[in-house]
């Protein structure tokens, strides 16, 4: 089930953030603590919970229409929880007035393909090589 997190979450988040094989955050400083208590607080974050915990996230940036995180724990892919949770992280964008989500993940990955298969639009690459997309929502 989908619920939106709350602080007490937050070391959950963490543990699966550092738990991802593909997208590693290879430098900590660029999402800390602070980052995930102020989407808590005001994106939401949206947690798949079942009875064995929380087992993925994901947050839209309500100030620029943005999806701020998708990730799944390992453990529990492929059983349909990150597109529950796209959904749902679009769907907060949209209540905030958004019509278009963008995003920005690794080339030849598959978050990519994950994307385009789920109707995102590549739109190039950004500063850093990353792929941009776009999708109406």
């Amino acid at each position: 089930m989908i619920r939106i997190a709350g602080r007490g979450d937050i070391p959950r988040i963490v543990a699966i953030r550092a738990s991802v094989r593909e997208n590693r955050l290879s430098d900590p400083s660029r999402v800390t603590t602070a980052d995930i208590s102020w989407f808590a607080e005001h994106g939401p974050i949206h947690v798949w919970q079942s009875a064995n915990g929380v087992q993925g996230f994901a947050a839209g940036d309500p100030r620029d229409g943005s999806i701020w995180a998708l990730f799944v724990d390992p453990a529990f892919e492929g059983q349909g929880i990150g597109q529950a949770l796209i959904n749902a992280a679009c769907d907060s964008l949209r209540q905030a007035g958004h019509r278009v989500a963008t995003l920005r993940t690794g080339v030849n990955t598959r978050a990519e393909r994950f994307y385009v298969k789920n109707g995102w639009t590549a739109q190039g690459l950004d500063a850093r090589g990353e792929m941009t997309f776009t999708k109406l929502i």
